[in-house]
């Protein structure tokens, strides 16, 4: 007997109100016949297209060490095999990423200060692994209430953990853009890594700063809880950061996970295939940036 999943997955990149060209890269995928999803969001940095070029990589290259990973051999490996199947993969992705980037660094001089965030969620049944490199975001929502699932390698995060800075403060820092960790830097990248046991229906929603700058967790909370269908509350955060004033690049994802009752039949996932095309939704052209 196992416990019956159903997963559907949407996202959408939006270049924000005053940003020239997008820098964020957003990629989801759920298989057509197995409770297998992922969701990726990359926020690149470092101009001359290279933020673009090294989000675009990340989640480029993530997509195929999951594409490969729901194979026969991994059907028939126990639970706990799987599990770290999916934690090799995702190491392994975040590793091949960072070290493309350093490599398309070294063959262009105009990108070499360029780099990218991170933040993926994997689900596969009932588990769920978390992984983010940077201050990109997963949270999880039921009707239990919103979890912050990751904590931002950050500057202002650091602070607070410290005690030097609030967290109302720190939405308004000179520095709150500061990263700690990134992909394309150095030659080692450490991604925060965790897993989790799914035991209710919810929402998982990953998304870049450029979202979380303009609403809080409360915030958050009430459009995960309100709107519905819940796939859509991706185009209702990116008009709520838009109408905030919308000055940097917003992404969103959200995955819907149903859990059922225990049942020996094994549902067909919903699915939403990878999105390879611009899917930028609005730009206020009269903006430019401050």
């Amino acid at each position: 007997m196992s416990r019956s999943v159903a997963l559907a997955v949407n996202g959408r990149t939006d270049i924000g109100q005053v940003r020239e060209e997008n820098e964020d890269a957003i990629t989801w995928f759920a298989h057509p016949e197995q409770p297998f999803a992922y969701v990726v969001v990359a926020d690149g940095m470092g101009g001359y297209s290279g933020g673009s070029l090294a989000s675009r990589i990340t989640i480029q290259t993530l997509s195929l060490c999951f594409s490969q990973l729901i194979t026969p051999t991994f059907l028939a490996c126990s639970p706990e095999q799987q599990k770290l199947m999916i934690d090799a993969a995702v190491r392994s992705g975040i590793y091949k990423a960072n070290h493309a980037i350093i490599d398309a660094k070294a063959d262009n001089p105009d990108f070499a200060h360029m780099g990218t965030t991170v933040v993926l969620t994997v689900v596969w049944k009932d588990q769920l692994t978390v992984a983010h490199v940077g201050d990109s975001r997963a949270y999880h929502w039921s009707l239990k209430g919103l979890t912050q699932l990751t904590r931002d390698h950050s500057v202002v995060q650091e602070m607070i953990d410290a005690g030097t800075l609030t967290e109302e403060a720190a939405r308004i820092s000179e520095v709150r853009n500061h990263i700690t960790r990134a992909l394309g830097v150095h030659d080692d990248v450490e991604p925060e890594l965790k897993s989790y046991r799914l035991t209710d229906s919810a929402l998982l929603m990953l998304c870049s700063d450029g979202l979380t700058e303009y609403l809080d967790n409360h915030q958050l909370q009430h459009v995960l809880t309100t709107h519905r269908p819940a796939l859509e509350c991706c185009y209702r955060l990116i008009d709520e950061a838009n109408h905030g004033g919308g000055k940097d690049n917003i992404s969103v994802g959200i995955m819907e996970v149903t859990v059922g009752a225990r049942s020996s039949v094994a549902p067909v996932a919903p699915s939403q295939a990878v999105d390879d095309k611009d899917t930028t939704i609005r730009r206020n052209q009269n903006a430019r940036p401050s």
